[in-house]
């Protein structure tokens, strides 16, 4: 059986964490900056963990699994 290809979409977008978890950007800091607070930009700005619900989807995509 051959090697499982990482996504590379996927994998640009994710980031591993020491525990198999993944990382990823919050959505909302593209465009439209005026309108919104310092404080909520700020926040914008950290990472996330991605939801338990799609870890198995995107690490199956990352060749993780």
């Amino acid at each position: 059986m051959p090697k499982m290809k990482t996504k590379k979409a996927v994998a640009k977008r994710f980031r591993v964490t020491g525990k198999n978890k993944l990382m990823r950007t919050k959505p909302g800091r593209r465009h439209l900056l005026t309108k919104k607070t310092t404080k909520r930009k700020r926040n914008l700005r950290k990472k996330t963990l991605v939801d338990k619900a799609q870890l198995k989807t995107y690490s199956r995509l990352m060749g993780l699994v």
